[in-house]
């Protein structure tokens, strides 16, 4: 099994893969989760650097993560997105409650999203 979690200090950075269909969003749910149960985490950062497609499962994947967060105290941001799945974030409204950044947030202020405004 490919993991696609990864922990760095109390960020939690899931590299979403190539095609995030139901299939890869539920591999993706079911290790975010165990780790978050496990661990302190403070923020969840989506790299996209490799996504050239994403359905509503993908989405709907990434409002639960945001759900979780939320209630945790944490926030959400994503990275590393390309054209294709920047359209999907912004259509679906994620935009609005998910930081999209060039690259890591510490570095780069959002080009979109809530997170720099605290949302």
């Amino acid at each position: 099994m490919q993991d696609f979690v990864k922990m760095r200090g109390s960020d939690m950075i899931i590299f979403v893969p190539e095609e995030l269909d139901h299939h890869g969003a539920e591999k993706i749910r079911r290790e975010a989760d165990q780790l978050m149960g496990s661990r302190r985490v403070k923020q969840v950062i989506f790299d996209f650097r490799e996504t050239v497609f994403m359905d509503s499962a993908g989405i709907g994947m990434i409002m639960g993560r945001y759900k979780l967060m939320q209630s945790l105290g944490g926030k959400v941001t994503a990275i590393h997105v390309n054209q294709r799945v920047r359209r999907i974030l912004l259509l679906s409204g994620i935009y609005k409650i998910v930081g999209i950044y060039e690259d890591t947030p510490q570095t780069t202020g959002a080009m979109y999203g809530g997170n720099r405004h605290g949302v």
